[in-house]
């Protein structure tokens, strides 16, 4: 079973708190468990997760294999951590959460502040209030595959 934090931005706070999240019975596969070529694009969640999934070998082998065959890539809020472990950022234009700049930077991306970049196979999107463009977007990739 995953359980999920639903991050939320409080009245005069720098940043969001955690709050308990959903939980998702039906999330049954590990990550050593995926074959990507069942699967046509791959999103990449925020919040706290991608600081510590990043370290699983299982999901680099998952993201390569998109990155690699040109497939449907979308990193919201600190999700791009998760490719930028990998180095799969250099020279693409992408955003994510402030606090994320450094590490997209720092990987050779160009950052732009904007609710939604498109860089080719790759959507990114800053935090949950930009959702609906991230989605948009997201979709428009895969109705093209």
């Amino acid at each position: 079973m995953l359980f999920a934090v639903v991050h939320d931005f409080e009245p005069e706070w720098e940043t969001y708190s955690e709050k308990l999240g959903y939980r998702f019975p039906w999330v049954t596969k590990a990550f050593k468990d995926i074959n990507p070529e069942e699967y046509d694009g791959l999103i990449i969640p925020g919040g706290r997760a991608p600081e510590y999934i990043r370290l699983n070998p299982d999901l680099e082998r998952i993201v390569r294999h998109f990155f690699e065959k040109n497939k449907p890539v979308a990193a919201i809020c600190h999700g791009p951590l998760v490719l930028t472990a990998y180095n799969l950022v250099k020279n693409r234009k992408m955003t994510c959460y402030i606090a994320v700049k450094h590490e997209v930077e720092r990987s050779g991306a160009i950052y732009v502040d904007s609710e939604v970049v498109v860089d080719g196979n790759l959507v990114t999107s800053r935090a949950w209030p930009d959702l609906p463009a991230f989605m948009r977007e997201f979709i428009k990739l895969l109705k093209k595959k």
